[in-house]
């Protein structure tokens, strides 16, 4: 896992094993990922999108808390994926980084709660996969205006080989200006106490482990039940 320049947002480039067959990768490794993050990435619902050049999906974001984390991949074809600060009070606010994803170099990112999220094919055709922290809901679930002139994210439109294509919901979203006035943005204080709270409880988990592990192996953790009320109290 490798911080790009948005706190909260990573990328991981897994390691492929080519021969005559074809490939082979691990796309996910949860350990690793809690390594890195401080806290676990649960699963909660698997997604994917099938577009065609020119397409432009977001710019999304889930309310905080819980949000939605995501950890996004291109399983076939091209895209240049987005993650835009969109947390009130963040240091890098209104900050955008873009990284290419694709079925050669496999690599993913995974953006934090409280970021938003998108991405332009620039395949004739492009599957992506999102592995998603918790499941649709949306009342909770919003959107920025991907061509915001205030966000200027630079888009590969030369890649695109038309104007963008958007949805009636995508082209109809707010500006980052407009969002921000509504009160409707994510609170940068917000998604760092719910990802303090995350990382408590991995702490605490692991802690919980310990101790029964080291009671497992203790001299009273091995005995029978019935020879505990034996042991004198000072054990």
């Amino acid at each position: 896992m490798k911080p790009l320049g948005i706190e909260g947002a990573w990328v991981y480039t897994p390691q492929v094993y080519r021969d005559d067959r074809g490939s082979f990768l691990e796309a996910f490794r949860g350990e690793e990922f809690a390594a890195d993050l401080g806290y676990r990435f649960n699963v909660a619902q698997v997604n994917c999108s099938v577009s065609r050049r020119g397409v432009i999906r977001g710019i999304h974001y889930a309310d905080v808390p819980p949000g939605q984390a995501k950890y996004v991949s291109c399983v076939s074809g091209s895209v240049v994926d987005v993650v835009v600060d969109l947390r009130e009070g963040s240091p890098e606010f209104g900050k955008w980084e873009a990284v290419r994803l694709d079925d050669e170099s496999r690599s993913a990112v995974f953006l934090a709660e409280g970021l938003g999220h998108g991405f332009i094919a620039v395949s004739d055709q492009a599957t992506v996969v999102y592995l998603c922290s918790t499941s649709y809901a949306p009342g909770r679930e919003h959107g920025v205006h991907p061509l915001d002139t205030t966000l200027g994210i630079g888009w590969p439109l030369e890649e695109a080989a038309s104007e963008p294509v958007l949805s009636a919901k995508d082209a109809a979203a707010p500006s980052l200006e407009e969002a921000l006035r509504a009160g409707a943005l994510p609170r940068y204080a917000d998604c760092a106490a719910y990802v303090a709270a995350l990382r408590s409880r991995l702490r605490a988990s692991i802690a919980g482990n310990a101790r029964a592990s080291a009671s497992r192996q203790s001299p009273i953790g091995l005995m029978p039940a019935a020879a505990h009320a034996s042991c004198p109290s000072t054990l």
